[in-house]
């Protein structure tokens, strides 16, 4: 298995390569040269496996063994997940009116993000140890990634890890998760900005080719592919849970909800969907919805990003969607070069017509209000007694829009964070936050960070800091 880039500048990549790049150099994103077919006696012999066995089952797939020989592949894997909280990782819990929602945060900061994060984890040590290498990651979030990543590394000593969060735009507890992580290797940048924005100083860095070689750059956001190459396992899980053994083999269809924002774990639902798995996908987004007025009339272009209930998907530049759109340009992947730099240059690119039927093929979307979000709270709550996060509400919304129109179909919706990250959004539902011991223990901590103000110059804080740091580490032994 090989990697490409989604701009063509880039092919013949190995595994290994592709786990410490951000951005392909020709500023496109990676993605495997070919996609596996999966024949249906597999995805039959499939159905009873849980979702570790379905992570190293497609991880197999993705990485050859020339890179990571399988079974110490299997060990790392089943080393991530030894800190969930859940034995089957991701529980799907089946509710009132059809409603089966997959929990996907029962990992060590209550989002979904730690499922890929922890696998990343592993491998970034298992090539550093084996190299007595060490790199510094540099990761912009809009609520949930920089906390999953920093857990993910936290206390290595070869790694490094800066992260900018987007000062009072995260809830409290997204921010403390970041904030009160004391650990030398971790660096936190509260700063004065949207999630967009923050993206800006690290592409700049990351366009800096000789930076980035002198301090061994890397990205941990889902612009990295092994985080994409994780989350495939989630649909497969997620079809699993909702079809009997039996119907596998008749190829009966899933539907499976994903709130989405920068369109990393939607993407890895266009890829599990083209490697066989009998899927149709959904993209639920709140109003910042350049998701789906791209699916709906190709119109890929950007707004101003609005702040929301469902914050961490408070984006309007979904990077992602290029891995998108190249996985379903079939023959016209040379036109993605163009298009998106097209989109780069004037912010909005109208989507070529086959691609745009191709897209709406696969996918269908809505997007969601805050009154939306708040309504569905408190059905779930009526109906189950069951709390939803806003996110997670954004896909059970759809859900209830379909059951309402009598529409009868296999439906998952992915919940990405637990509602204790959410207290305050519990309480404009009218209803009452469920606060667990260890959220509960962020609130008395001690935290640490630097504020950074419009006036900064955040692509220069960056660069000195990363400059500072990685040369009091060059002269550090690697244990």
């Amino acid at each position: 298995m090989k990697y490409t880039s989604t701009r063509g500048g880039v092919t013949g990549v190995d595994f290994e390569a592709v786990l410490f790049a951000g951005f392909a150099p020709d500023g496109g994103l990676f993605m495997p040269e070919e996609i596996p077919k999966l024949e249906k006696e597999t995805l039959h012999s499939w159905h009873s496996f849980s979702y570790v066995q379905l992570v190293k089952e497609v991880c197999s797939l993705f990485i050859p063994p020339s890179s990571i020989p399988r079974m110490e592949l299997e060990g790392l894997i089943n080393k991530a997940f030894i800190r969930f909280r859940h034995k089957d990782i991701v529980p799907v819990v089946k509710l009132k009116s059809g409603l089966n929602v997959m929990e996907m945060w029962h990992g060590a900061t209550r989002a979904f993000k730690d499922l890929a994060m922890s696998c990343v984890g592993e491998l970034l040590d298992y090539f550093l140890k084996k190299n007595n290498k060490h790199v510094n990651i540099l990761v912009a979030t809009s609520g949930d990634t920089g906390s999953s990543a920093i857990e993910s590394v936290k206390g290595k000593a070869n790694i490094n890890i800066f992260v900018l969060l987007p000062y009072g735009r995260c809830t409290k507890v997204q921010e403390l998760q970041m904030t009160t992580v004391m650990e030398d290797n971790v660096h936190v940048f509260a700063v004065d900005g949207t999630s967009d924005e923050l993206d800006h100083p690290i592409k700049m860095l990351f366009a800096d080719k000789n930076f980035v070689e002198k301090h061994n750059l890397m990205s941990t956001n889902s612009v990295n592919w092994a985080r994409i190459l994780v989350q495939i396992a989630h649909f497969f899980y997620a079809y699993f849970q909702c079809v009997p053994s039996a119907e596998t083999q008749n190829s009966r269809v899933v539907e499976v909800i994903v709130p989405t924002g920068g369109a990393g774990n939607i993407t890895a639902g266009c890829i599990a969907q083209a490697m066989g798995l009998p899927i149709r996908l959904v993209a639920a987004v709140n109003k910042n919805d350049i998701i789906h007025r791209t699916v709906q009339h190709g119109d890929f272009s950007l707004g101003d990003t609005k702040a929301t209930l469902a914050s961490a998907m408070d984006i309007q530049e979904p990077y992602n969607m290029e891995r998108i759109f190249w996985l379903l340009a079939d023959t016209e992947k040379n036109n993605i070069k163009g298009m998106m730099e097209e989109f780069q240059l004037n912010r909005r690119v109208k989507i070529p017509e086959k691609l745009h039927t191709r897209i709406a093929s696969t996918m269908t979307s809505c997007s969601v209000t805050d009154d939306n979000i708040l309504h569905t709270m408190k059905r779930c709550w009526e109906e189950n007694l069951y709390l939803l996060c806003p996110h997670s509400a954004v896909a059970v919304y759809y859900h209830y829009l379909q059951v309402n129109s009598n529409e009868s179909s296999h439906r998952c919706c992915l919940a990405p964070a637990s509602a204790a990250k959410f207290p305050n959004v519990i309480l404009e539902a009218d209803l009452t936050p469920d606060i667990p011991e260890d959220v509960q223990v962020l609130m008395e901590k001690e935290t640490r960070f630097r504020h950074l103000t419009k006036t900064d110059d955040w692509e220069n804080v960056l660069r000195e800091t990363v400059e500072l740091i990685d040369n009091k580490c060059s002269n550090c032994t690697i244990p």
